[in-house]
């Protein structure tokens, strides 16, 4: 196992991953960012969350997006963005199966509020996310000498 976790390779795999998982996030968080009230229809609309609640996610959630997506491509506290970017998928995930297992046919809202004909949540959406989850979860758990600011911190210490 130590072997693994040492593999050299690491830096490079993780370099895109992180990059490719940044703008993921980059670009699912510019419509939410711009329109807030339409994000906040999306939520309202997975009848998950309170409704005292969803006006504060509509407005956080957006934020916390680009802040990690910056932090991963930058590699700026790599593992602390990639933690973000688990747990936002794990809520993401659970969020559209709730939905699924609830028979809505409803938008994901994940990159923008287009409707059910364009962005229409299934199974393959939670595959999809899945997917994203174990990149963020690589990139914690390998990513441990980034090509990026934390690297070069590190190589500034030593």
């Amino acid at each position: 196992m130590k072997r693994l976790l040492e593999w050299k390779g690491h830096a490079f795999v993780g370099l895109v991953a992180r990059i490719y998982l940044g703008l993921v996030f980059l670009f699912a968080c510019y419509h939410k960012i711009l329109d807030p009230a339409a994000f906040a229809l999306d939520i309202a609309t997975y009848q998950i969350l309170p409704l005292a609640l969803i006006n504060l996610m509509a407005i956080v959630l957006p934020w916390v997006e680009l802040v990690a997506a910056v932090m991963l491509i930058a590699a700026w506290h790599t593992r602390t963005a990639a933690v973000l970017i688990i747990a936002m998928m794990a809520m993401f995930t659970v969020a559209i199966m709730i939905a699924l297992a609830k028979g809505l046919d409803m938008s994901c809202g994940c990159f923008a509020s287009q409707g059910t004909v364009d962005d229409p949540i299934s199974w393959r959406t939670v595959l999809r996310d899945l997917g994203w989850l174990l990149l963020g979860v690589y990139i914690w758990v390998f990513d441990r000498r980034p090509i990026g600011i934390d690297g070069w911190r590190t190589w500034r210490k030593s």
